[in-house]
């Protein structure tokens, strides 16, 4: 048994398909069917049912799959404890923030960097959680804050925030901090809203539900930027985390206020592949994030609920 069995396992257990999984990992298919076939054939079980749509996992699989998962997690942690602490970090390092993290996080991160390791290399890459999870297995981002991607066999996520979205308005609105929105408010108003692809428009609209009203979507715009200047100028509402326009709130550019009944809300997990060694220098920038996530939560500049630290989570 190899490594690489297990490693093409758990990704064409993930993504239910062969060619998915060869496209991911840069292998041709027939390489990695013939590590799932001798896989199959030196545990004499049947892992798969293959069908037309893709490949499914047996009872079995499902059983041998949660053991590949913990041995890939504990081979990582074999390497870290065996690794050279007191080694210099240096070499090049990518990683990934959602759009709106990254207007929060790069600043700090970068300086972080610079003060204790300027010889690093950096290369700070922003982008949706879908893009950012196939970069991720890639292998061309090395960690990368996500909002939650429950189903990632392949990823081992650490929990960071349950962060609070708030109501965005023109400064002329009235909004405050200190005075919530019932979600059912939102009736007739005009919305501005990322696309149905961004996982924001699916938090919210699960919220119109739950409230029993259907939004008035006006306009859609998966740029933050575009989505905030339309709100100053008075086109619509918004609905966003507060970190990102902290600076607009404070300057009186825009005005927000929290949202209740329900109160809408999205985890950040901070992940690396499961499937491949987390270096010194990767384990390095993933506790400076956290750290500066912490920071900004007991600053107040964003509003959420941290979560607990070291709380490895492999699905």
């Amino acid at each position: 048994m190899e490594l690489s069995q297990l490693r093409t396992l758990i990704h064409v257990a993930e993504l239910g398909s062969l060619s998915k999984a060869a496209d991911r990992i840069g292998i041709a298919q027939p390489a990695l069917s013939r590590q799932i076939r001798m896989l199959e054939e030196e545990l004499s079980v049947r892992l798969f049912t293959r069908h037309g749509r893709g490949m499914v996992l047996t009872d079995k699989g499902r059983e041998i799959l949660e053991h590949a998962t913990r041995v890939m997690t504990e081979l990582e942690e074999i390497r870290a404890t065996a690794s050279d602490l007191d080694a210099p970090l240096r070499g090049r390092i990518s990683i990934g923030f959602p759009p709106t993290v990254a207007d929060i996080l790069s600043l700090p991160l970068v300086a972080a960097f610079r003060r204790t390791h300027p010889q690093v290399e950096l290369r700070l890459v922003g982008a949706y959680t879908g893009h950012l999870l196939d970069w991720l297995h890639r292998g061309e981002i090395d960690v990368a804050i996500l909002y939650d991607p429950n189903s990632a066999r392949s990823l081992r996520s650490e929990p960071l925030l349950l962060e609070n979205l708030f109501l965005i308005g023109p400064p002329d609105s009235g909004l405050s901090g200190e005075r919530s929105i019932p979600f059912k408010d939102l009736d007739g108003k005009r919305i501005l809203l990322p696309s149905t692809r961004h996982g924001l428009r699916t938090i919210v609209e699960q919220c119109a539900v739950e409230a029993g009203i259907a939004l008035h979507i006006a306009i859609e715009a998966d740029s933050y930027a575009t989505l905030k200047d339309l709100v100053r100028h008075g086109h619509g509402w918004t609905i966003l985390p507060l970190s990102p326009i902290h600076d607009d709130i404070a300057a009186g550019r825009l005005a927000a206020a929290p949202l209740i009944d329900p109160a809408p809300v999205r985890q950040l997990v901070l992940s690396y592949p499961a499937d491949r060694p987390v270096s010194r220098l990767t384990r390095f920038a993933g506790e400076t994030i956290a750290d500066i996530v912490a920071d900004h939560v007991e600053r107040k500049v964003w509003p959420g609920r941290l979560l607990g630290r070291g709380q490895v989570r492999t699905p």
